[in-house]
């Protein structure tokens, strides 16, 4: 059984899956709940967020009728960043096993440990035995001198270790994390685009994450600070309404790309403060389009920024694929393409048998794309952690479950 747990800024997600003889995933437990005491990926309240991921977990296991003990959990906030290490091994001239391939990532864990940062991911990205280039696993294989080629990616320690104590409030143990932007590319790229490079974005409500795929492997991923959040925060604050108002007309009415008729088109927009039904007052859709397109402009013109400073932006050939909750705003697509300059692809999470259609979109890919990951890669060599964090007590639920930790605390 693997459980994967996406900690999101608007909502959090679990999915419960078993694997059949073949290896192939069978979703049997879907959990959501609204993210509370979370922003960009970042823990805000501890014990909101504890309360969110304790019930999205507890819906996904009602549904599966499976308990959860482990989890691989997606990480958004932190600010990643990527860093490269080329490690050398002797070998002897014996066979090559897991053990020497470990002992590779243990060696840049160690020397490439940044004060205030932790690092998520050892990616090796190239092997080279006794000069031979292009070995995609040397295991098994027999030679003297072992070079491995490492991408490593490191978060913020403080963002890591709040999420972490999170889970472990929530009596769960953590199997292993995952960059967010990792996780969807997993989810949404097919085998071909992450050989031949191609960019993934991921248009998340905190943030856009960013992952470049090359030769199958993640090379680089990045994190740039606006989301859809942004957008709705705009329109809220544009045209005095609810945040709750502005996230609806977001969804229905939005669009990245004005049309002939958005001048003639009525939105009702209800006023901040006033009864709904009595307050609202009737705009042009083109009003709507002028607020929208700018901030999603900032987003691209940012996420050109960091793909260009990156240093490896040729890797990514002419390719960008979109994915995530904000890329499902209409014209999206259109837009990236003019301001990347590149071909562009709307994308959902490929299909795994029991995902049901109303979490089988693009907001759901880093929650799929965390089951990819554990049924694919988790078994290769990796970073050793403690798994566990001591848990600490939390109340049984409402004022009883209060007057027991009381009790507890003070007798």
């Amino acid at each position: 059984m693997i459980a994967a747990l996406d900690v999101g800024t608007s909502k959090v997600t679990c999915f419960i899956a078993e694997r059949d003889s073949q290896g192939e995933l069978d979703i049997i437990g879907i959990g959501q709940d609204t993210a509370r005491g979370l922003k960009a990926g970042t823990v805000t309240d501890m014990a909101a967020a504890v309360e969110s991921i304790g019930t999205a977990v507890q819906r996904a296991e009602s549904m599966a009728d499976k308990r959860v003990h482990h989890v691989f959990v997606s990480v958004s906030g932190g600010a990643p960043q990527s860093a490269y290490a080329e490690i050398s091994l002797d070998v002897s001239g014996r066979q090559i096993g897991n053990n020497d391939i470990q002992h590779a990532f243990d060696t840049a864990n160690a020397g490439g440990a940044v004060e205030g940062r932790e690092i998520v991911h050892a990616i090796s990205t190239a092997y080279d035995l006794d000069g031979s280039r292009g070995i995609r696993n040397p295991k098994g294989m027999f030679g003297n001198e072992l070079r491995v080629q490492l991408h490593m990616v490191s978060v913020a320690h403080g963002a890591f270790r709040n999420l972490i104590s999170c889970i472990s409030r929530c009596d769960l143990d953590l199997e292993a994390p995952v960059v967010s932007a990792y996780a969807s590319g997993l989810a949404c790229l097919v085998e071909d685009e992450k050989d031949l490079g191609v960019t993934l974005i991921d248009m998340g409500c905190g943030g856009t994450g960013l992952a470049i795929f090359m030769g199958g492997e993640l090379i680089w991923t990045a994190t740039a600070p606006i989301g859809g959040a942004h957008v709705t925060n705009d329109i809220a604050h544009g045209l005095t309404t609810p945040i709750a108002s502005a996230e609806h007309m977001k969804r229905l009415y939005a669009s990245a790309i004005g049309g002939p008729a958005d001048s003639r088109e009525m939105i009702e927009v209800p006023q901040l403060g006033e009864p709904e039904l009595l307050s609202a007052r009737q705009i042009p859709r083109s009003l709507l389009t002028g607020i929208v397109r700018p901030r999603l402009e900032e987003t691209f013109e940012l996420v050109r920024d960091y793909i260009e400073s990156s240093g490896i932006a040729a890797a990514s050939a002419r390719r960008i694929v979109l994915t995530g909750g904000a890329s499902q705003l209409q014209g999206v697509g259109d837009l990236a393409a003019e301001i990347l300059e590149k071909q562009i692809r709307l994308a959902r999470p490929l299909p795994i048998r029991g995902l049901a259609e109303a979490v089988a979109g693009p907001n759901c890919a880093t929650c799929a794309g965390l089951l990819l990951y554990a049924a694919e890669h988790h078994d290769e060599p990796q970073i050793r952690r403690p798994l566990r964090e001591h848990p600490t007590p939390q109340p049984a639920g409402g004022a009883l479950g209060r007057i027991g930790q009381w009790l507890r605390a003070n007798f």
